[in-house]
């Protein structure tokens, strides 16, 4: 599902306009993504858990030149799912 699809679910659920829908949609990203600025976790009930995670420097090797490298430490936003998400997901 893209962004356009997905506005378009949101206003056939909510019968707000797609420019409402929109701006919705862009203050919830705006929320976690300064949160997650922030250091913070953020926690939604019966999807899961947005939290910044720090990669430590580690070495790689090209595999075709065999040239060893430092990868220095990184921040990345780690998502987990909730239980409730994992089970809807997995049903077959």
């Amino acid at each position: 599902m893209n962004h356009k699809d997905f506005i378009s679910q949101l206003t056939e659920q909510t019968n707000l306009s797609a420019k409402e829908a929109n701006r919705l949609s862009q203050m919830l990203t705006d929320t976690i993504a300064n949160a997650l600025d922030d250091g913070d976790a953020v926690a939604i009930q019966g999807f899961g858990l947005f939290e910044v995670k720090k990669k430590m420097e580690r070495i790689v090797v090209n595999p075709s030149s065999r040239q060893r490298m430092l990868v220095p430490p990184k921040l990345v936003v780690a998502f987990k799912p909730s239980a409730t998400l994992k089970e809807r997901t997995t049903k077959a």
